[in-house]
């Protein structure tokens, strides 16, 4: 399928609300770490493979009071990368699509933006260049794009972008394009009394405007990239400025220091699809004292989605961490084979 041109988006190569009768669902069962939806038939969407039947069993086991693998619910904590592992990040993540299509926007009020390598790169569609040395590019534009922006009006601008831009392949809205196996493993975990948090390379601010109505994860659960905020008191009242200073990237080994400092417990359930998240998962498995699982979406769907690992069409290089799997424990989900459909109808 083919993207709808719209009138100042980028002709971008790449990516939920949760389907209406899942929200109708949750909502009998309240609280944000029930949504979106009470698993009545646990992660329907998955074959009944070794997958689906590991994650049973942990979650058996770990919340059974007679076991003694027991885990008190304070400790369940799991831990989600987001792109490519809730939703697509090829062609490109989302959030470098928002960024193009708002330098795009913003470049003729500013040319001299055009001197910047990182504008070059973007305007020349050199991804590569953009995600190399963990995104320096990607979050140059973004500094370029959104720094001296108050929050609000950041979260503004991304919920403007989310409602008009849509997949160029699947030709619809990018927040309707979480993957349904990954929503009901979201919902199966909280209803089994797991919080469950966002720890992904992408914006905190970029991912807070739709991690809760998207995945029922409230902003103060996600976890992510980050710069230094400062406060100011305007006539209009107390607002937040984003700066770029001091500018931390939650990716690789940035990703366990950042479950200390923003959730300060170690999880016990992680949940990623590329090298990227390797060290999350050793630090949620390796010596862990309480029982663990570590899961990895493998990509193998062209036809519903896209077949890739060592080379993506952008982020998600999976080779590591997949060669670690079977030493470590990891659970490798096929997505060809363990998921019975990828997105919702």
């Amino acid at each position: 399928m083919h993207s709808r041109s719209t009138p100042g988006r980028t002709s971008w190569p790449f990516p939920t609300a949760v389907l209406f009768l899942a929200l109708l669902a949750s909502a009998a069962h309240a609280g944000p770490e029930q949504a979106p939806g009470k698993v009545h038939v646990p992660l329907a969407s998955w074959q009944d493979t070794d997958a689906r039947k590991a994650i049973i069993d942990f979650v058996t086991k770990v919340t059974d009071a007679g076991s003694r693998d027991f885990v008190p619910p304070a400790e369940r904590i799991a831990v989600f990368d987001n792109d490519g592992t809730l939703w697509p990040e090829n062609p490109v993540p989302f959030q470098l699509a928002f960024a193009l299509d708002e330098l795009k926007r913003r470049l003729p009020e500013e040319p001299e933006w055009k001197d910047d390598p990182s504008v070059q790169a973007a305007i020349a569609g050199n991804l590569p260049a953009l995600l190399a040395d963990h995104y320096k590019g990607l979050f140059r534009i973004i500094e370029l794009t959104g720094s001296g922006l108050t929050t609000v009006e950041f979260a503004d601008r991304v919920r403007a972008w989310f409602a008009t831009a849509k997949h160029p392949r699947f030709d619809r809205p990018c927040d309707q394009l979480a993957y349904q196996p990954m929503l009901e493993l979201l919902a199966y975990l909280r209803a089994n009394g797991f919080k469950t948090f966002l720890v992904s390379g992408g914006g905190a601010d970029f991912m807070r405007v739709f991690s809760e109505r998207v995945y029922g994860v409230p902003p103060e659960q996600v976890v992510g990239s980050n710069a230094r905020t400062v406060y100011k008191l305007r006539q209009s009242g107390p607002v937040l400025v984003k700066t770029m200073d001091t500018l931390f990237i939650d990716d690789k080994a940035g990703k366990p220091v950042a479950i200390h400092q923003f959730i300060g417990r170690r999880p016990i359930a992680c949940f990623g699809n590329s090298d990227g998240d390797k060290e999350m998962l050793e630090y949620t498995t390796v010596d862990n004292p309480r029982p663990s699982l570590g899961l990895i979406i493998h990509h193998t769907d062209a036809d519903r989605e896209y077949a890739y690992d060592s080379e993506p069409k952008s982020s998600g290089k999976l080779v590591e961490a997949l060669a670690d799997a079977t030493r470590r424990g990891w659970i490798v989900v096929d997505m060809q084979k363990d998921w019975t459909e990828v997105f919702a109808d």
